[in-house]
């Protein structure tokens, strides 16, 4: 397990970009499983949307690629490196997430080619998918 300081060990983000507060349990090269609690003092609640908030997409896309960052910047080689997004395929958005959520997120590591990969990524809150899709990243630095 690990908590938001072990987090920012391993990948670069800091607040207000940082969007995972702990890792239940990951292993190195493969997969990693983390949490994000959706609390309303969020920034991007301020105008997303004010009367209705919903998370945005592409905030729970950048949740589980931090995730999947996780898994492949734990590997001993890719210590202190970064990992960029090459593309986002086949994903869909199921449900909104909304304050009060937590949301878990899982990253299958399923391709890997030098430093060109592909995570098998799914969000859930209360054991529902929200969203699910493949992230291809790109390892620098």
């Amino acid at each position: 397990m690990l908590d938001v300081k072990g987090i920012m060990n391993i990948i670069p983000q800091r607040p207000p970009f940082l969007m995972i507060d702990k890792v239940e349990e990951y292993v190195p090269g493969e997969s990693a499983i983390a949490y994000k609690n959706v609390n309303i003092n969020e920034w991007y609640f301020q105008g997303h949307f004010p009367n209705e908030p919903i998370m945005p997409g592409v905030l729970i896309t950048e949740a589980l690629a931090q995730t999947g960052a996780i898994a492949i910047l734990s590997v001993e080689e890719n210590k202190g490196k970064n990992a960029l997004f090459g593309g986002i395929d086949k994903l869909r958005f199921k449900k909104p997430v909304v304050p009060g959520d937590v949301l878990k997120l899982e990253v299958k590591i399923i391709k890997k080619k030098g430093p060109i990969g592909v995570g098998e990524a799914i969000a859930s809150v209360e054991g529902k998918v929200v969203a699910k899709g493949e992230l291809t990243f790109a390892i620098v630095g």
